[in-house]
C-alpha cells in the first residue's frame, strides 16, 4: 500500500513541476522588450553595467516578474544585481526598488544563468514598464600583456556581446562602452559600430530573437589601481561602557599586470607620470564620523605615513603602504579605531538591542574576494540574530577576553566577491540584562578584597617555629 502512495505523490510532484515550468515558459513568450539601452563603464577594474529595459506585455495574462539572462562566464564574476522601476516622466520621475533573486529555468541554452526581477505590481496585458538595472562584475578585465615593465602602461582585454543576452525578443537595442581614456588598441566591429572619444557605440540593432549573442573584444589602456583585498577580517567589538572597537586585518594585492624587471625608486620618484603609472602608493578609507584612537600598522610595526581628516559627517583615512604596489605585489596590514557606542547601538521592542553598522570594505574602489565580519557581543548576551540586505553565510562563535567567565558570543558574517555596492547597513539584534555589566567590576573588587585580606592575615600570623 505504501508503494502506490509514494508513486502517486511522485507523479503529482512531477506534474506540478511541469505545469510550473510551462507557465513560466509561456510568461517568457508573452513579454518582449521594445527598447534596451546598455552602458558599460570600464573606467576602473570594477565593471559597472547600467541596463535600461522597456518591457511590454504582449500576452493576455498579467506578468509579475521579468527574467535577466547572463552568460556563465559572467556569473562567476557577478558581484551584485539591482533593479528599479521608474514611474512618472521627467521631473516627476520616481524609482521603486525591486527584489532580485537568482533562479533556474529548464533547457537553458549554453548554460545560461538567470536572475528574476519581481515587479511591485503585475504588468497587465498591453501595458509597459521601464526597468533600470545595475550589475557589477569583478575580475573581468584581463591584463594583456600579462607582464609589464616599470615604464610601460597597462593594457587589458574586456570580453562581452554587442547584443544584450535576453530570453525575450528585443525590438531595438544599443550598447555603449566607456573606456578610461582614448587609448584603445583594438575593438571588434559589429556594424553599425562607431567610436567617439572614450565611447564605443554598438547599434542600434533591430529585431533580434531571444538569446542572440555576438561576441566582442575590446583591448584598451587602463592604469587605474587594481586593488584587490584577498581576505579581510573585520571585528566589531561592543562594550556597553560606551565604546565600539573596530579592528580590520587586510591582505591586499595589486591584481593588474605583473611587474617585470628591477624596480627603480629613483625613476619612480623623479618621473611619476611615466614610471609606474599603473601602480598605486596610497588608498583612501571612508570611516564613520567621530572616529578616535586610529592606528595603522603591519608586521614590522606602526606606519606613520597616513593622514586622517574628520568632520561631523565622515572621516577619511589616507593610508600609504611602506612601498608602492605594482602588479602582483602584496601588502598585509591592520587598521583599528574606536567609535562612540551611542551612534550605533539602539533599542528595539521586547527589550532587545541592536547594533547598526556598515557592511563591506571602507577602502574606495576595492574588490574583496572574501570578507568576514565578526560582531563581538558583550558577555551575557543572548538570542543573537543578524539582518543583512543580501545573502551572506552566518554562524556563531565564542570569544574569551579579559575577565570573561562564559565567553562572548560572536556573530560571524561571511561573503565573497564584495564591491563598494555592498556598503549598506546591517543590524545585529540581541538581548542583554544590565546586571551583567557589574560582573567584571565585582570580580575586580573581590580580587582586591581577597588580596588585602591575605596581606592582613600574613602580617598577623606568626609563622615562626620558636615558642
Amino acid at each position: 500500500m505504501e508503494g502506490p502512495i509514494r508513486a502517486r505523490e511522485a507523479l503529482a510532484l512531477t506534474l506540478f513541476s511541469l505545469l510550473f515550468f510551462l507557465s513560466r515558459s509561456s510568461a517568457l513568450h508573452d513579454l518582449l522588450i521594445s527598447n534596451a539601452e546598455r552602458r558599460i563603464d570600464l573606467s576602473s577594474h570594477i565593471v559597472k553595467v547600467y541596463l535600461t529595459l522597456k518591457v511590454e506585455n504582449a500576452g493576455s495574462s498579467p506578468a509579475s516578474e521579468v527574467v535577466l539572462a547572463f552568460p556563465p562566464s559572467q556569473v562567476d564574476h557577478l558581484a551584485t544585481v539591482e533593479a528599479l522601476a521608474t514611474k512618472g516622466k521627467r521631473k516627476k520621475t520616481t524609482f521603486v526598488r525591486l527584489e532580485v533573486k537568482p533562479t533556474e529555468l529548464p533547457d537553458a541554452p549554453n548554460d545560461t544563468k538567470y536572475f528574476t526581477i519581481y515587479l511591485a505590481n503585475p504588468l497587465n496585458s498591453a501595458e509597459s514598464i521601464t526597468l533600470e538595472v545595475l550589475y557589477m562584475l569583478t575580475h573581468s578585465l584581463e591584463p594583456f600583456p600579462a607582464e609589464i615593465g616599470q615604464s610601460e602602461s597597462q593594457l587589458v582585454y574586456y570580453r562581452d556581446s554587442a547584443l544584450v543576452l535576453s530570453p525575450y525578443h528585443i525590438k531595438q537595442q544599443t550598447t555603449f562602452i566607456k573606456t578610461p581614456s582614448t587609448k584603445v588598441d583594438s575593438f571588434t566591429r559589429v556594424e553599425p559600430t562607431n567610436r567617439a572619444g572614450t565611447e564605443i557605440k554598438y547599434g542600434p540593432y533591430e529585431d533580434h530573437t531571444p538569446y542572440s549573442f555576438s561576441a566582442i573584444l575590446v583591448h584598451f589602456e587602463n592604469n587605474s589601481p587594481f586593488a584587490v583585498v584577498e581576505e579581510l577580517v573585520r571585528e566589531v567589538e561592543i562594550s556597553h561602557w560606551g565604546n565600539l572597537q573596530v579592528t580590520e586585518q587586510y591582505k591586499l594585492v595589486h591584481a593588474g599586470a605583473r611587474h617585470k624587471g628591477v624596480f627603480s625608486r629613483v625613476d619612480y620618484q623623479s618621473k611619476p607620470s611615466f614610471n609606474g603609472v599603473s601602480s598605486f602608493r596610497y588608498l583612501l578609507a571612508r570611516l564613520p564620523p567621530r572616529v578616535h584612537s586610529v592606528y595603522y600598522r603591519d608586521e614590522i610595526g606602526n606606519i606613520s605615513s597616513s593622514h586622517l581628516r574628520t568632520d561631523s559627517r565622515k572621516s577619511e583615512l589616507e593610508i600609504e603602504p611602506r612601498y608602492p604596489l605594482f602588479g602582483g605585489w602584496k601588502a598585509t596590514f591592520v587598521i583599528g579605531y574606536g567609535l562612540p557606542l551611542q551612534d550605533f547601538l539602539f533599542e528595539s521592542s521586547e527589550d532587545r538591542r541592536y547594533v547598526n553598522f556598515t557592511f563591506g570594505c571602507p577602502l574606495m574602489e576595492t574588490v574583496v574576494d572574501k570578507l568576514t565580519i565578526k560582531v563581538v557581543l558583550p558577555e551575557g548576551s543572548k538570542d543573537p540574530s543578524a539582518v543583512v540586505p543580501f545573502p551572506v553565510d552566518q554562524h556563531l562563535e565564542t570569544k574569551y577576553s579579559y575577565l570573561d567567565v562564559v565567553g562572548r558570543t560572536v556573530v560571524v558574517l561571511e561573503k565573497k566577491n564584495v564591491v563598494p555596492g555592498h556598503n549598506s547597513h546591517f543590524q545585529v539584534y540581541y538581548t542583554f540584562k544590565p546586571i551583567f555589566m557589574l560582573a567584571e567590576p565585582l570580580m575586580l573588587a573581590s580580587a582586591f578584597f581577597l588580596f588585602f585580606v591575605a596581606c592582613i592575615a600574613y602580617l598577623h600570623i606568626d609563622l615562626s617555629i620558636r615558642k
